[in-house]
């Protein structure tokens, strides 16, 4: 076939929200365990296709994208520099299968900067980030250009860090709650923000993912 993608994500609910928008594979990595240029070559020989789009979301796997799509021969590989899991799933959303290869790049990538995203995780020691004060244990909110919030109680962080990313354009907010979390917890996280933001529809979605509590999309 003509095309093909490849997304690396962890957690089995965020590997099945790929596979369902069109990934042929998923590559299983993220914060804490980054694949490696072989693993990536690996799912490259997989996928039957002449072109393959490659979206690693989180920018410490780029650069092992970028490699891997170098050494391939027999097929073009394109990396869309995704750095966060909306994003991936933002600029996937964006593929054109009628299109040509380039313009695809092209607009998957201006696609993904049309998001906002939130990685809610926890401190594991003392540390100041970005002028942050943040104790051990700490629950951190992580946006696209650093750190927006931190505190004890983490559905006040979330809401904290959602004043920096909510504008009067945004409409939709996605929810992908993590291996660590229960659905009543990330219900009540849910209805705590539609409280909070009325004209927004909020989704919630399993994600499965270990480290974050919590990624957050906003559109």
């Amino acid at each position: 076939k003509k095309y093909g993608c490849i997304s690396v994500c962890a957690g089995s609910g965020l590997s099945e929200i790929f596979k369902g928008i069109g990934a042929d594979e998923v590559i299983e990595g993220g914060q804490t365990m980054n694949p490696s240029t072989e693993d990536i070559l690996q799912a490259i020989e997989k996928v039957n296709a002449d072109h393959i789009f490659i979206f690693p979301n989180n920018k410490n796997i780029i650069l092992a994208a970028k490699q891997a799509a170098k050494v391939v021969q027999d097929k073009k590989v394109y990396v869309v520099e995704t750095k966060t899991i909306p994003q991936g799933i933002t600029a996937m959303l964006g593929f054109m299968p009628e299109s040509e290869p380039e313009e695809n790049l092209e607009e998957m990538t201006q696609q993904m900067k049309t998001i906002s995203s939130l990685q809610v995780t926890y401190a594991v020691r003392d540390t100041s980030i970005d002028g942050v004060q943040i104790h051990k244990g700490d629950v951190m909110a992580l946006g696209d250009q650093g750190i927006l919030s931190a505190g004890e109680e983490i559905n006040t962080v979330i809401l904290e860090a959602l004043k920096a990313v909510v504008t009067q354009d945004s409409e939709l907010l996605s929810i992908y709650y993590g291996e660590d979390r229960k659905e009543d917890e990330a219900k009540a996280l849910s209805s705590e923000i539609q409280k909070a933001y009325p004209s927004l529809e909020v989704e919630l979605h399993l994600g499965n993912q270990p480290v974050y509590y919590y990624i957050i999309s906003v559109e």
